[in-house]
Parts: structure tokens; sequence; C-alpha cells
């Protein structure tokens, strides 16, 4: 039965169907299925299948922006339960794309997880420049910044945030994730941590904050 609805929530994602998703999240929570539950094994599954379909070229950009609005649809409702169920935030995340670069679709999955688990995101969005993100993490209060590059040519611009905090001494934690990023590449540049996806950025941060 659970697994039914995991997959009516991986569907409304795939179809992009915001009313059909925030449905499917209460519903699902109505039944007892915990928030982070429903967004992993439902949501975020059907999040990952429309990035691929996106990658192979069988869907394209306007799907793209309506799954994830979608997702967004989703998450609203989860996040809700979560404050209703007066849940600690583990830490607070600024996150967003690098500037030049306007790939969004992994960061979407990143924020889902982590807000599942317990932490409160900040989306700066795509296109950030670095001044941006020290800036918002100054607002915010934040643990962490986190940046994701999906092209070579942008990478530099999480060299750039990594720099001016430690040029600052600032005291936020770096994590840099995205198809070009290694851990040779965090290292090199000083970030404090390397996710690989967005289920490993949730134990890095955990990590990280000790958490």
């Amino acid at each position: 039965m659970a697994d039914d609805i995991y997959e009516e929530a991986a569907q409304a994602i795939i179809t992009s169907d915001r009313a059909a998703a925030e449905e499917v999240a209460q519903r699902a929570l109505d039944q007892g299925i915990a928030p982070g539950e429903i967004m992993a094994l439902g949501f975020v599954k059907g999040i990952q299948e429309v990035g691929e379909l996106f990658e192979s070229g069988e869907l394209f950009l306007p799907e793209l922006m309506m799954s994830a609005d979608a997702m967004a649809g989703a998450t609203e409702v989860t996040n809700a339960a979560l404050e209703g169920a007066a849940a600690e935030v583990k830490g607070r995340i600024v996150l967003g794309t690098v500037q030049g670069d306007v790939h969004d679709i992994g960061k979407a999955i990143v924020i889902a997880y982590l807000k599942a688990n317990g932490y409160e995101v900040s989306d700066l969005g795509r296109d950030v420049p670095a001044a941006s993100f020290i800036a918002r993490a100054k607002e915010e209060g934040a643990d962490v910044i986190g940046m994701s590059a999906l092209l070579t040519t942008t990478m530099e611009e999480q060299r750039k945030v990594v720099k001016t905090i430690k040029d600052e001494g600032l005291a936020f934690k770096t994590v840099v994730g995205g198809a070009p990023c290694t851990q040779r590449w965090a290292d090199q540049i000083g970030a404090d941590a390397y996710a690989e996806d967005a289920s490993d950025g949730v134990k890095k941060i955990d990590a990280l904050l000790g958490r």
C-alpha cells in the first residue's frame, strides 16, 4: 500500500502536476508516513527521473521547470508538517548555483533532501554571484554555504566564495557539488566538503555540524 503512494508521488513530479503532488504529500502524512520518508522514497525518486530524462534530451526545459514547481509544492506540504511537529532545526543552509550557471534540477533535489532531514534552507536560485552567497549567509546566520556548479567553466566561482570566507575570517562551512566537482577539487580550493549527490550532501553536512 505504501509502495503505491510512493509511486504516485514520483509520478506527480514526472507529470509536472503540482496539485497532485500536494494532494499525495498530504495523503501520505495523513496515513502516518513521515515527511522525510515520502520525500526520499517518493518525490525525490520522481525528480531524479526527471533529471535523467532532461539529460538524455527526452524532456525539455519548460517541463523541467514545471516538475521543479511540482516538487516545490510537495516540499511545502511536508515542511509544514515538520514545522507543525515543532521539528528542531538542525542547521541553516544557504544554497545556490554559482554565477554563469543556470542548472537547477540537482539543487532542487538537494534542497528537498535537506529540508526533509530537518535543515532550514535558503535557496538563492541560479547564476548567483560570489558576494550574494556571503551576504545571504550573514543575513540568515547560516551554518553552511552550499554551491552547485554544473559546468567546468563556472567551478572557479566556488573558489571565489571559499577564498572570501577565509580572507574575511568568517565561520561558514562550505560544501561544493555538481557534475564536474570532485573531492580533489574541494581539497584544492579549501572547501570543507564535497557532496557527490543529495544523500551524500546531507551526510557531509551532518558530519560538519556534528549532528
